[in-house]
């Protein structure tokens, strides 16, 4: 079975009050006082400048959107970060503005590397934001990104 994500994660009321001003955004709640935002086509859409985005290496980044996410984070640290498992292989990347700037990243893994999730590059950022594991958890666990397998699944899940 198969996972990918595309969001944006940071605290909920910065990220609720941020994704006002994106057509189509739903933030769905998770763990220690973060949510997300799925990049879903829509989103895409309403947030790109045309570019092509691929300047830090994401798949999904659009064009200029790392611009809105510097502006977001002089309110606190904001989080875009990419995922995508099939069979226990894959790669993901995670990038963290913080303070108006690029704080952290862009952290990527290569392909069909295994890594300690402990060390990895989502991990990492969610650090970076404040969440905190537990013992025989990582951060991407303790904030429960492991709920949902995909963007529709986040967004049925609790959309608001």
């Amino acid at each position: 079975m198969g996972y990918e994500l595309q969001a944006v994660i940071a605290a909920d009321e910065l990220l609720r009050v941020a994704s006002r001003e994106v057509p189509g955004a739903r933030v769905v709640p998770l763990g220690q006082g973060l949510s997300l935002m799925p990049m879903t086509d829509e989103v895409f859409d309403g947030v790109t400048d045309g570019s092509d985005g691929e300047g830090l290496g994401f798949w999904k980044l659009p064009g200029g959107f790392e611009t809105r996410l510097a502006q977001w984070s002089s309110t606190g640290p904001v989080a875009y970060v990419e995922a995508e498992y099939f069979g226990g292989a894959g790669e993901q990347r995670a990038a963290v503005w913080d303070d108006g700037s690029l704080a952290l990243g862009p952290l990527g893994e290569p392909e069909k590397k295994r890594f300690s999730r402990a060390v990895s590059p989502i991990s990492q950022a969610l650090r970076w934001l404040g969440a905190r594991k537990s013992l025989g958890e990582d951060e991407f666990e303790a904030v429960g990104l492991d709920r949902h397998r995909n963007s529709d699944d986040w967004i049925s899940s609790g959309m608001s």
